[in-house]
């Protein structure tokens, strides 16, 4: 739904956006959402990189468990 704004529509939203918070707060609303998307790509890099961690150790304790 987001992919089908198009550039028109951006600025539409900006321009909506400055006129609502006004030029001194949207700085700070952009560091905000910039810190926020940041944490969320580490923190799902981080969940990637356990499940990876996860899987390899599978394959080791099925062979372990075959041979008792």
């Amino acid at each position: 739904m987001i992919s089908n704004i198009g550039i028109p529509g951006l600025i539409l939203v900006l321009v909506i956006a400055l006129i609502i918070f006004g030029p001194s707060k949207l700085p700070e609303i952009g560091r905000a959402f910039g810190r926020t998307l940041t944490e969320f790509k580490s923190a799902a890099k981080d969940l990637v990189g356990e499940e990876e961690k996860s899987d390899e150790k599978k394959p080791v304790l099925a062979a372990v468990k075959k041979e008792k």
